[in-house]
């Protein structure tokens, strides 16, 4: 089956209190990306994802899936064509790849995912 769930980010208002909590919860790996304020979840098998500061201004923490896609652009488009909101267009992602961030047509966010190709 093709698009599947990808990464889970969480966007919060604390991330050193979620990191705290997190990794009392779970039995998550944290690493922490240099010279950004990004850090992965690593969960062993399964989808990971990532912590980071909350990118909207006075809104609550949440969490966002994201979604593999072939073609970031077209999938973007579709997804505006069909009816979604752009929140964040297409943005690269330095030596990892390309995102989008859409609200769906009843108001849910999600996030679009383009791996950029290893050698």
């Amino acid at each position: 089956m093709g698009n599947p769930f990808v990464h889970v980010e969480l966007g919060t208002n604390d991330p050193d209190k979620a990191k705290k909590f997190l990794t009392a919860l779970f039995d998550w790996k944290l690493e922490e990306y240099p010279g950004m304020e990004y850090t992965m979840i690593s969960v062993g098998e399964g989808t990971g994802g990532g912590i980071m500061k909350n990118p909207v201004p006075n809104s609550p923490s949440h969490w966002l899936p994201y979604v593999l896609v072939d073609d970031i652009a077209a999938s973007t488009q579709k997804a505006r064509s069909l009816g979604a909101t752009i929140v964040k267009d297409v943005t690269e992602v330095p030596d990892m790849g390309w995102l989008s961030v859409i609200l769906d047509p009843t108001g849910a966010a999600l996030g679009l995912w383009q791996a950029k190709m290893q050698k």
